[in-house]
């Protein structure tokens, strides 16, 4: 079995501010073809599960470039049209494959191109022929079109978030296409579309629930797989919404209509549940107060400022706002301002100066914050531990404290995964009463066990949870929330 892989993946903000180039690939991970690392990447899960499966098996495994970028704005043509052709001479240098393994994100939006997985996947299928099995595991905030479904044998996407479980999907992918490949199944997809955005925090009901009735049909053998694709909303395109995707086995469902059924009745039962999924949202003044009156450590969500979702994560709200209160005991991070740890690296650790920090790419970030600030340490490339123990590149970084809040401050921008975020400066957060997080969920898995309590607080910011807020022009309406 000759098996290729690799990855072109990032998460598409098209409100964001700044775009995204190449450079922003070669920051957080970029592996030419033959050059990925022996540690998986957090979008090279199939690349990683073919490396295990296939040695087993005795596979001539092909690996390809692996690109993935940190969430930011468009992606230039010049950037998205340089790594695909990247990618795709890969492709044509390995034939003929069997299968191919593709690490992908699914919002992946660049100019000239509303659906990128659509254009990469179509010219695969171009290449390879129909013949060949095409596989990809996908980030469940997708935007999900027609001509996705259309050009690959099996889509597969992470049902957990936090995605903690990229491993897992993984392998189910890569034995899925083997069986495929091998004429032991036939894959028939069938889409629904819920009419509706919404966030699934699977950490909790109802979303829990609807996760587990998934794995559960999963259990039938007409069924090979069930994702909820739960869609993302500060992309504007014409597919963005929550959907649902069921591939039955056309062996025995010769019509497609039990796949048709399942698919409409989960659509059906999330559009029900519509209600129970929005997250208690708390503004900056009351999250604090009742911060201030819980016991223990308190984490505080700043998900409108998650670089995870294409935000500078450099605005100053939450961190103002701590100072106007005089709380102390607090850390807060990442915050993105490369100038200011260029500065503290001059000033060297322990160094007390005046510095000015935050609030710099627009007017969503806030005003800057000026404070005289100990530097308490500084690292040089740091990697923070990121979802299913992937690496999440930091960069160079420093912990600075004013007043009693220590504030972790980055060269390269990146949302808070893991407590190593502050712990590699010497900073415990299970021992401070405020954590104040750049981030939506993601913190959830590693910060919930040392939080009494976690708040999500509305801020201004690029993710604004407020969806009427943004100017959309590409969408298909009607959709809930917005039209309700």
């Amino acid at each position: 079995m000759r098996v290729f892989s690799g990855a072109l993946a990032t998460e598409t903000n098209t409100f964001g501010p700044m775009p995204t180039g190449i450079a922003s690939f070669h920051e957080r991970a970029y592996f030419h073809a033959g050059e990925h690392p022996d540690a998986m990447q957090m979008h090279s899960g199939p690349l990683w599960a073919a490396r295990t499966i296939g040695r087993k098996r005795g596979w001539t495994l092909i690996e390809g470039m692996v690109a993935a970028a940190v969430p930011n704005g468009l992606i230039t043509r010049h950037a998205y049209e340089t790594l695909r052709n990247e990618l795709l001479d890969d492709l044509r240098r390995s034939l003929p494959v069997d299968i191919v393994l593709l690490g992908l994100h699914g919002a992946m939006v660049a100019d000239g191109y509303d659906d990128c997985e659509g254009d990469l996947l179509e010219r695969i299928r171009e290449i390879v022929g129909v013949q060949t099995v095409i596989g990809a595991t996908l980030d469940s905030h997708t935007h999900l079109s027609e001509r996705m479904t259309q050009n690959a044998d099996m889509l597969i996407w992470w049902k957990e978030y936090p995605h903690t479980d990229i491993l897992e999907r993984a392998i189910e992918l890569v034995e899925l296409c083997a069986e495929i490949r091998e004429g032991r199944v036939r894959p028939r997809a069938a889409v629904a579309d819920t009419g509706m955005i919404v966030q699934l925090h699977t950490t909790r009901s109802p979303a829990r629930d609807f996760v587990a009735r998934a794995t559960e049909l999963e259990g039938r053998p007409d069924v090979l797989s069930v994702s909820i694709v739960h869609g993302f909303a500060w992309g504007d395109t014409p597919d963005m919404g929550t959907k649902v995707v069921v591939y039955t086995d056309e062996n025995l469902d010769r019509d497609g209509e039990t796949g048709r059924k399942l698919a409409r009745a989960l659509a059906s039962d999330l559009w029900d549940a519509r209600e129970q999924f929005d997250v208690t949202l708390t503004g900056i003044e009351a999250a604090l107060h009742i911060a201030s009156v819980t016991p223990g450590t308190v984490v505080l969500a700043d998900g409108a400022d998650n670089a995870g979702g294409g935000a500078s994560s450099d605005s100053t709200y939450l961190l103002r706002a701590l100072f106007a209160r005089g709380l102390r005991d607090a850390c807060v991070g990442p915050l993105w301002d490369a100038g200011a740890v260029r500065l503290a690296f001059d000033a060297g650790a322990g160094a007390r100066l005046p510095l000015r920090i935050g609030g710099k790419i627009g007017p969503l970030s806030g005003d800057p914050i000026d404070a005289v600030w100990t530097v308490r340490a500084l690292k040089s490339d740091m990697v923070m531990t990121g979802l299913a123990g992937t690496p999440a590149k930091l960069g160079d970084c420093a912990l600075i404290e004013s007043a009693g809040v220590e504030v972790v401050l980055t060269s390269i921008r990146c949302q808070a995964f893991g407590l190593d975020l502050f712990t590699q400066l010497g900073c415990d957060p299970s021992t401070r009463r405020y954590v104040v997080l750049k981030s939506s969920q993601h913190f959830y898995a590693a910060y919930a066990p040392i939080a009494s309590r976690v708040i999500y607080v509305t801020a201004p910011g690029v993710n604004a949870h407020d969806l009427s807020t943004l100017p959309y022009h590409k969408i298909a309406r009607p959709k809930w929330p917005l039209d309700r």
